[in-house]
C-alpha cells in the first residue's frame, strides 16, 4: 500500500509540472521579429527620403531666392545685375543645313547662325554633346541652355546641374568637351560661366532669361522638336574639329527665318514685356 501511494504521488507530480508548462506565458517571436523587420524598413526608407530629398529641397530653396529675377515690364533684363553674365549684340541667325558648320566667336555660342532644326530643349538632358547648331537654334526659342566640361566636373556637381533642367519647359543640358570652365549657362546674346554648380547665380539667371521676350528672337517658338527632323536618342553628336574655310560667319542671315513655321506655338504665349509662367 505504502508503495502505491508513492507511486500515485509521483503521477500527480507530474501532472502539475505539465500543467504549469502549458500555462506558461510564450514569447511570439513571429510577431517580435515581424516587427523588428518593419521598424528597420522604416529606419530605411525615411533615411533614404532625407539623403536623396535633401539636394531636391536644397535647389527648391535656390530656385525660390532666384525668383526676384524674374523679368518686368520694368526691368526686362535683370540679368544685368548679375555679376559676371556678359551680353553681346548677335547679329547673324541665318539657317545652315546639316552638313554646314558655323565659325562661332565664342565657345560655347550664346547666339548666331544655327542649324534649320533646334535640339529638343523641352526639361532634356543630353547625356553627350549635341552638334552645336542645333543647340544654338534652342537659345534662339527662349531655351537656357546650361554646358559643362564632363572633365571638370563630378557626377555630384552634374546631378546638381540636372535639378536645374530635368523636366522643366525651355531648359537644356549637353557635355561640352574642352570647355574652359566647368560650367557655362547660355540665353540668347547673354552668358555666364561658372565653377561651381552649387552657385546661386545659374537660379539666377535662369530666372531671369528663360523665355525672356525682351531678348528673345522667336518667343513663341516650341522646344519640342519634331521626331521627323531632330532624334532626342540619337541627336547629331558635337563635332570638336575647326569648322573650315567653309564655315558660315557670325552675321549670316541667310535663310533666316525659314523652317520655323513649325516651331511657332499658338495664341496665348507671352507677348513682349510679358515675363514668362513659372514652372508649376
Amino acid at each position: 500500500m505504502a508503495s502505491g501511494t508513492k507511486k500515485k504521488g509521483k503521477g500527480g507530480s507530474g501532472v502539475r509540472a505539465a500543467a504549469g508548462a502549458v500555462n506558461k506565458k510564450q514569447v511570439p517571436w513571429g510577431t517580435v521579429i515581424g516587427a523588428v523587420v518593419i521598424v528597420a524598413l522604416l529606419v530605411i526608407v525615411v533615411g533614404y527620403y532625407l539623403v536623396e530629398s535633401a539636394p531636391m529641397r536644397e535647389q527648391e530653396a535656390r530656385e525660390e531666392a532666384a525668383a526676384s529675377f524674374q523679368p518686368t515690364e520694368q526691368n526686362p533684363d535683370p540679368s544685368k545685375d548679375i555679376e559676371g553674365v556678359e551680353i553681346t549684340e548677335i547679329k547673324g541667325s541665318g539657317h545652315v543645313k546639316r552638313h554646314e558648320r558655323v565659325a562661332y566667336d565664342v565657345e560655347p555660342p550664346m547666339g548666331g547662325p544655327h542649324e534649320e532644326f533646334w535640339a529638343d530643349c523641352d526639361g532634356t538632358v543630353y547625356p553627350e554633346a549635341v552638334r552645336t547648331e542645333n543647340m544654338v537654334h534652342t537659345l534662339e526659342h527662349g531655351a537656357v541652355w546650361i554646358a559643362y566640361n564632363p572633365d571638370k566636373l563630378d557626377s555630384d556637381a552634374i546631378e546638381l546641374l540636372k535639378l536645374r533642367v530635368d523636366g522643366k519647359p525651355y531648359m537644356v543640358m549637353s557635355p561640352y568637351p574642352g570647355m574652359d570652365s566647368p560650367i557655362s549657362v547660355q540665353a540668347w546674346g547673354h552668358q555666364l560661366r561658372l565653377d561651381s554648380a552649387e552657385d546661386e547665380r545659374i537660379d539666377q539667371f535662369i530666372a531671369a532669361l528663360r523665355r525672356n521676350p525682351s531678348i528673345t528672337p522667336e518667343p513663341n517658338g516650341t522646344c519640342e522638336a519634331s521626331p521627323a527632323t531632330f532624334n532626342v536618342d540619337d541627336p547629331p553628336p558635337f563635332n570638336p574639329e575647326e569648322p573650315g574655310k567653309d564655315a558660315k560667319p557670325m552675321d549670316y542671315n541667310g535663310n533666316a527665318g525659314m523652317g520655323n513655321t513649325a516651331g511657332q506655338q499658338g495664341a496665348g504665349q507671352p507677348g513682349a514685356g510679358q515675363p514668362a509662367p513659372a514652372d508649376k
